[in-house]
C-alpha cells in the first residue's frame, strides 16, 4: 500500500509539473495516466493530496471558476521543493523503479529522464520479470489445481512472456538510439581504424560499424 502511495503521489506530483490543476481535471488526467490497472477515486486521491500539502510539495490557489458562476475551486500547483522532489524520484533508478505498482508511472514520464537512466530502469524491469518467468515455469502444479487454475497459471505465464518481449524491444530500441548514424562525423570518429582515403578500407568500416553499439 506504501508503495501505491508513492506512485500516486509521484504521478500528482508529474501531472503538476506540467501545469497546475484543479481536483476534478487532475483525477482525469490521472485516470488517463494510471486507469488501465484501477480507476481512481476521490478517495484514494485528496488523502494523496493532503499528504504532498503536509510535506510542502504542492501548495492550494483559489481561483474563481470558469462561467457564470461565482463559485471559487481550489487549483493545485507544484512547489520549488515538490520541483526537486519529483526530480530526485524520477531519475532513482532501484528496485522500487522495477515493481508492479511503481513501473508503469517511471514509464509515462520516461521523457524527462536521461537515457541512461531509462536504459537501467527497463534492464531491471526485465530482470525481475526474468526471474518471476523462471520460478512460474519450473513450479510443479498443485495437488488441487483443476483446469482452470492451469488456465490462470497460463495466463500468467504469457502475460509475463509478452511484457518481457516488449521490454527487450524498448532496451534494443534505447540502444539503438545511441548508435552513430553509419557515414556521420561520429561515426567515423567512433572507428579510429576507418580511412576515407583507400577505398578497399571501406567495406570493413561498414562492418565495423555496424557492430558498433
Amino acid at each position: 500500500m506504501a508503495r501505491k502511495a508513492a506512485s500516486l503521489e509521484l504521478a500528482v506530483l508529474g501531472l503538476l509539473h506540467e501545469s497546475p490543476l484543479h481536483g476534478y481535471e487532475l483525477r482525469k488526467r490521472l485516470n488517463l495516466l494510471l486507469g488501465w490497472g484501477r480507476l481512481l477515486s476521490y478517495g484514494s486521491l485528496y488523502p494523496a493530496l493532503k499528504r504532498l500539502l503536509r510535506a510542502g510539495w504542492i501548495n492550494e490557489v483559489t481561483a474563481a471558476a470558469p462561467g457564470v458562476s461565482r463559485r471559487q475551486r481550489i487549483v493545485y500547483q507544484i512547489t520549488p521543493a515538490g520541483r526537486q522532489h519529483f526530480g530526485e524520484q524520477i531519475t532513482d533508478t532501484g528496485p522500487a523503479a522495477w515493481e508492479d505498482d511503481t513501473f508503469n508511472t517511471r514509464f509515462a514520464f520516461f521523457s524527462r529522464t536521461d537515457a541512461d537512466v531509462r536504459l537501467r530502469i527497463l534492464e531491471g524491469r526485465l530482470s525481475r520479470l526474468q526471474e518471476r518467468l523462471d520460478r512460474a515455469r519450473h513450479s510443479s502444479r498443485g495437488p488441487g489445481d483443476d483446469r482452470y487454475l492451469s488456465e490462470l497459471r497460463r495466463h500468467s505465464i504469457e502475460s509475463v512472456e509478452r511484457e518481457v518481449r516488449w521490454l527487450t524491444e524498448l532496451i534494443n530500441a534505447e540502444r539503438s538510439s545511441d548508435r552513430p548514424v553509419a557515414g556521420s562525423p561520429d561515426s567515423a570518429a567512433a572507428d579510429p581504424d576507418r580511412s576515407d582515403t583507400t577505398s578497399s578500407a571501406a567495406p570493413e568500416a561498414d562492418a565495423t560499424t555496424g557492430n558498433t553499439r
